[in-house]
């Protein structure tokens, strides 16, 4: 549901946002569960005791949240909420969105068909003049290129889209300029592109929050390409998330000769486009229809609250194994709506970790 928010509501949209045990999973249950944040905010501390929390649940306070956006002002950065209107439409397909993101530069540029260039840090000389000449020539052909500024693939897809549209997403905040010899290429992204990030203002990245920015890389895009990448790396991250997300995934081949192709070519053997330039990524896009909002209300009639048996009995059920939530309310017998309101109440309580996709685990 797309609407407008007041400043107060902005504030708890925030604070609901930041809690502790709140990932965008758990977000998006109890706004809809409750309908508003405020209320979501007001039964927080009774939901984690019952999932099992002893200790108080941390919830930032007005003024932090105040804080927060007063930093992101002084960037000149914005806050967009996930219900608003600005809010990018790919993103809002997600099933979940991330809750919020703090965009810097020209946010008009969130709105046109966007392609996301990923690969190897330590990339090749011929990797990276692969990246700059398919980023200039998807550029040239309308499309915004997306991409992490790391170093590498990543850089070199940014120079080359900087005169036509790139948008740079970042694992810490929205000041958070990594690697530091990028200061300059970040300077120009704020200029003339748009920089987004799901972290408050101030924050240095850690290894944690580069899964949440490769699926932000993913999400705003149409396709993905991969144009380097050993087997265990980010990039393939980003690449899987694209396919569960419905994106076209397409992969550079390379020489088996070379760890930075492997990646790649497994890519293309699991069914990844192949992807020798721009005509390539356009054919993969052709046909391809806009994102579709979820169908996401933000107050549901109230279900059946889960009793102290149901809910210990769905915890027992969990295993550090990811399995699909309806897998769970189907072992536990119970009503689906109390199993999910319960699993909520776990994740609170730092017990279940709800995943994207409609998947939980263990903690």
């Amino acid at each position: 549901m797309i609407r407008a928010l007041s400043e107060a509501q902005r504030r708890d949209w925030l604070r609901l946002a930041r809690t502790e045990n709140v990932g965008p999973v758990t977000f998006d249950q109890l706004i809809q569960r409750y309908g508003e944040p405020s209320l979501a905010l007001a039964a927080l501390p009774d939901l984690a005791r019952r999932g099992g929390r002893i200790n108080p649940i941390r919830i930032p306070t007005e003024a932090q949240a105040e804080a927060e956006l007063a930093a992101g002002a002084a960037l000149g950065a914005r806050l967009i909420c996930a219900c608003e209107p600005d809010f990018p439409q790919p993103l809002a397909a997600l099933d979940p969105p991330p809750p919020l993101i703090w965009t810097r530069g020209k946010i008009e540029l969130l709105r046109r068909p966007t392609v996301a260039i990923v690969g190897a840090r330590v990339a090749s000389a011929a990797g990276q003049r692969f990246a700059r000449g398919l980023a200039a020539e998807l550029g040239e052909a309308g499309l915004v290129v997306v991409s992490g500024m790391a170093r590498g693939i990543d850089g070199a897809a940014h120079e080359a889209a900087l005169g036509t549209g790139t948008v740079a997403v970042l694992g810490g905040g929205i000041d958070d300029v990594y690697p530091p010899e990028h200061g300059e290429l970040y300077g120009r992204i704020c200029r003339d592109g748009c920089v987004v990030s799901e972290s408050e203002p101030g924050r240095t990245a850690v290894a944690r929050d580069f899964p949440r920015r490769n699926r932000i890389i993913s999400g705003l895009s149409q396709a993905v390409v991969v144009v380097e990448a050993e087997l265990r790396s980010g990039s393939l991250i980003t690449a899987r998330l694209a396919a569960e997300q419905g994106r076209e995934v397409l992969a550079v081949p390379g020489s088996p000769l070379d760890p930075r192709a492997k990646g790649c070519n497994d890519l293309i053997r699991q069914g990844a486009a192949i992807c020798e330039g721009a005509e390539d990524v356009l054919r993969a896009l052709e046909g391809l229809r806009g994102f579709r909002e979820p169908d996401r209300r933000f107050a549901p009639p109230p279900g059946p609250e889960p009793d102290d048996g149901l809910r210990e009995k769905v915890a027992a059920l969990l295993s550090p194994t990811a399995v699909s939530r309806d897998e769970i309310a189907r072992a536990a017998g119970g009503p689906p709506a109390a199993v999910f309101a319960a699993l909520v109440e776990l994740a609170l309580a730092g017990r279940a970790e709800l995943q994207a996709g409609g998947m939980v685990a263990a903690c």
